[in-house]
């Protein structure tokens, strides 16, 4: 089957700052306030080792990376997403791959699947509704006095709750895979393309939600609300 568009293209970050600072083990100094329709192009909330190693960071990054060598950054807005099967060798995310590995910060997200000529938007999240980490990757550019530090999110192909809407699903992880995504030490391929596979099924839920979700300017609880049968 073939993709029938972008994934991961929404989701939602509703989780406090101090729950995802002690969480993922990282410090910041940012402010962040409950997100419902987070969209491309829009900076979101990351969580990435230091410079030294010594700390992780939460860090808001660009949503769209944008390569070092990129001549106009608008290229960003065609990367929202890597697909993990060829991280490894596309000039955009292969140096990303080994050293700008970074958590993308989420607790759910959306896909639409095509119902007749409509789509309905269906809201995706753990059965705990805790707090996810999407695999991503950042880059640092800068160009004619600008600079921009960007993100994106890794994908790969669908479980079985997923592939009822679509064909991918952003990569999640968790446990010890965090910890060595983030070890900036880890450079090996071999070792970090094991864990883009897709996350258990079995652990996960969905639902369908109002269409209020179709448009990015629409931010609030209402996105995320069960659909009324």
């Amino acid at each position: 089957m073939k993709s029938r568009k972008a994934m991961c293209g929404r989701y939602t970050l509703r989780a406090r700052l101090n729950q995802l600072l002690q969480i993922y083990a990282a410090e910041s100094d940012v402010e962040l306030e409950p997100r419902y329709n987070i969209a491309p192009t829009q900076d979101v909330a990351t969580v990435r080792s230091t410079a030294d190693s010594a700390t992780r960071e939460l860090a808001l990054l660009h949503w769209g990376l944008i390569p070092s060598w990129a001549d106009d950054p608008k290229i960003g807005n065609h990367m929202i997403n890597a697909r993990g099967e060829t991280v490894a060798e596309k000039p955009s995310f292969r140096t990303a791959l080994k050293r700008r590995r970074c958590l993308v910060l989420a607790d759910g997200f959306y896909e639409w699947k095509k119902e007749g000529k409509a789509k309905q938007p269906h809201f995706i999240r753990m059965k705990d509704d805790g707090p996810i980490a999407f695999a991503g990757l950042w880059e640092h550019w800068r160009k004619n006095g600008l600079t921009i530090e960007s993100c994106t999110i890794i994908t790969t192909s669908a479980n079985k709750l997923m592939s009822e809407l679509h064909d991918r699903m952003p990569v999640i992880l968790s446990g010890n895979d965090i910890d060595l995504w983030l070890d900036q030490k880890v450079e090996d391929s071999k070792t970090l393309l094991p864990m883009l596979d897709p996350y258990p099924d079995e652990e996960m839920e969905t639902y369908p939600v109002s269409t209020l979700v179709n448009s990015p300017k629409n931010e609030s609880s209402e996105c995320i609300e069960p659909l009324a049968e």
